[in-house]
């Protein structure tokens, strides 16, 4: 009775996460809510035979791959925070653009920058500021669904080759599945199958338009925070490499040089306090991130998970992980990429990063498979899921060439 449940528990959040937009209930909330019942339950009635000592051990476990999460997302969020608020990713973007530009050559710009600044730093943060830059070129309704299509599938994309840009790429490094190294092989396949994607809507793209950059104040100290930044990434995936040293290690490691920078540098006239930011950065997400890994923790304890073993026994790897990255756009890929680690599912380096790209990128598929669809959805009027399934067939094409690439990189 228990087990049903606790099942109906997991249903209940997963259908929350779907209908977010239609219940208007923070699927932060209403995840870590069910997940917190979850356990509270798991404790009440325990199986027979287990002890309270026996389900705190597990709990604990679970509490701290949690909090290894949490602490490098906390991080790497603050520095963008900082750096959004600085103005200095806009002020980049539009010292990279031209005065005037077609339309076509505009549309691979904004694919390349998505790419490359979703690695950087989050989706949620990587879709708002391309978003942003979508929709001050003020194209007509139809060219900004075409941009914004490409904001979600580039976002998405640029964020599985690097343990910073996407939670599921984080995840499945953090278990011990892949090296950093092995990661940055699938930035090929997945910058092509984005340069492939660009071609296909660039098409019907003729026209030019002018870029008119927003003024910026000129702050010295937040540019010496982005080298700070850029080096803390460059400096984590080198150090994890030759020694070993855990991410999240680096990342408060650069997180307290930004602290103590804006401690020192700034004038006592126009001094910030860079704590201060850790406040701005979307704590929404990490409790969302804490109640669904709560939730599978749990599932994983009743035995609910090896269910989701028996794909990979009627189909090989590589054909499993393909419809993992089919299914990440109906269920969010945070949840089935835990499930997926919590199976303990055996596979090679490369049917391994296969995977790693297929959950990073599948949810593009649909525009509520991701979290930068949902966030494209909230901020572009023509964006519905609709509007967005019109061009599902080219995300299909432009997602098999990238997965066919991930696996024949590793």
């Amino acid at each position: 009775m228990l087990h049903i449940v606790l099942l109906s528990l997991a249903g209940l959040a997963l259908l929350s996460i779907v209908l977010e937009e239609v219940i208007h209930v923070n699927k932060a909330k209403s995840t870590l809510f069910l997940g917190a019942l979850a356990w509270i339950l798991v404790f009440l009635f325990p199986e027979a035979g287990t002890t309270p000592e026996e389900l705190r051990h597990k709990l604990d476990e679970n509490i701290l791959e949690i909090a290894g999460l949490w602490l490098f997302l906390m991080a790497a969020m603050t520095f963008v925070a900082f750096l959004n608020h600085q103005g200095l990713i806009e002020t980049l973007i539009y010292k990279m653009l031209p005065r005037r530009i077609s339309e076509r050559k505009l549309i691979f710009l904004v694919a390349v920058f998505a790419f490359v600044f979703s690695s950087l730093c989050d989706n949620i943060t990587a879709t708002l500021v391309s978003v942003a830059l979508v929709l001050s070129l003020r194209l007509d309704r139809r060219k900004t669904l075409r941009f914004t299509v490409m904001v979600v599938f580039a976002v998405n994309s640029g964020g599985v080759a690097l343990i910073t840009g996407d939670v599921t790429t984080l995840m499945i490094f953090l278990a011990g599945k892949v090296q950093i190294q092995d990661l940055l092989l699938l930035s090929a396949p997945s910058f092509i199958s984005v340069l492939a994607l660009a071609a296909m809507l660039s098409r019907p793209l003729t026209g030019t338009t002018e870029i008119i950059p927003t003024p910026r104040r000129d702050d010295h100290v937040g540019k010496v925070i982005a080298v700070v930044f850029l080096a803390t990434i460059i400096g984590t995936i080198v150090l994890n490499i030759i020694a070993g040293i855990p991410p999240v290690l680096t990342f408060l490691f650069g997180l307290s040089l930004m602290f103590l920078i804006g401690r020192f540098l700034y004038n006592e006239d126009k001094r910030e306090n860079l704590l201060d930011y850790i406040r701005k950065i979307e704590f929404d997400t990490l409790m969302f991130f804490l109640g669904i890994l709560l939730l599978v923790g749990m599932l994983k304890e009743i035995g609910v998970l090896d269910s989701l073993v028996r794909v990979y026994e009627v189909m090989p790897p590589v054909a499993a992980n393909f419809v993992m990255g089919l299914f990440s756009a109906v269920v969010d890929n945070v949840p089935l990429t835990a499930a997926l680690l919590k199976s303990n599912i055996m596979m090679s380096q490369a049917e391994w990063l296969s995977l790693t790209y297929a959950v990073g990128v599948g949810g593009s598929m649909l525009v509520i498979g991701s979290a930068a669809g949902i966030v494209a959805m909230s901020k572009v009027e023509v964006l519905t899921f609709g509007t967005y399934a019109r061009y599902v067939l080219f995300l299909a094409v432009a997602f098999m060439i990238g997965y066919a690439g991930s696996y024949f990189v590793g």
